[in-house]
């Protein structure tokens, strides 16, 4: 399987739309997914927005589970690689990344002019 490396900086906004949920190789049996270094692999669902309103959600399996991650964070993707896949009648793309990381949104602003009024 050929892995094709994503420039994410031409995805727009990447989002959390389903939080980290550990990956089974087998459901049945529940079989948790391990990387070749025996780190648990875990599935992010991923919200892309590009240009006006379209918005596609991506499933990105990931090695070790992804810290600060909650629903609606806005979240940073590296070493995203997508791979095309086949199996019989049934093809498709799957994800994967070596990281997610939740973008640090600024801190709130202090000092005299960030909170008005209130003064005596």
């Amino acid at each position: 399987m050929q892995s094709i490396p994503v420039d994410t900086s031409r995805l727009g906004v990447l989002r959390c739309a389903v939080e980290p949920e550990t990956k089974y190789s087998n459901y049945e049996n529940r079989e948790v997914k391990k990387d070749r270094d025996g780190n648990t692999v875990y599935t992010v669902g991923v919200m892309v927005r590009q240009e006006g309103r379209r918005v596609s959600v991506i499933e990105i399996a990931v090695p070790g589970e992804p810290k600060g991650i909650v629903e609606g964070v806005e979240v940073r993707v590296t070493g995203l690689e997508a791979f095309a896949w086949s199996m019989g009648d049934r093809h498709g793309v799957s994800f994967r990344a070596s990281a997610i990381t939740p973008v640090a949104t600024p801190a709130p602003a202090s000092g005299p002019a960030a909170g008005k009024g209130g003064g005596a």
